[in-house]
């Protein structure tokens, strides 16, 4: 799940209690493993923060070595490797749509 404030921020929450380590990969951070480590939030959530200009970008979560894809975010995609997130920041010249309350801190 995924909610975006005003100036950009994007906070990841996803829930999985019995992992012990969780990464955000994705497209913003050259799908690389280590770039994004969540931290536990309590009750089996998982969250991170992290500053994005405007824009389209692909992610998933990546908890103990499985790969998981988020459908509370802003859709899916497929390609050769599976089925990503989609995240769509506002403010930048390639979003084109409406950002409604749910996404917006």
């Amino acid at each position: 799940m995924t909610s975006i404030t005003k100036d950009g921020r994007v906070e990841f929450k996803f829930f999985r209690p019995q992992v012990r380590q969780v990464a955000v990969v994705g497209d913003f951070n050259g799908w690389r493993r280590d770039a994004l480590h969540m931290q536990p939030d309590g009750d089996g959530w998982w969250r991170a923060e992290f500053q994005l200009q405007g824009g389209d970008y692909r992610f998933r979560y990546l908890a103990d070595g499985t790969w998981y894809t988020d459908y509370a975010s802003n859709g899916i995609e497929t390609d050769s490797f599976g089925c990503n997130s989609l995240l769509y920041v506002p403010g930048g010249a390639e979003f084109h749509g409406e950002i409604d309350d749910r996404h917006v801190a």
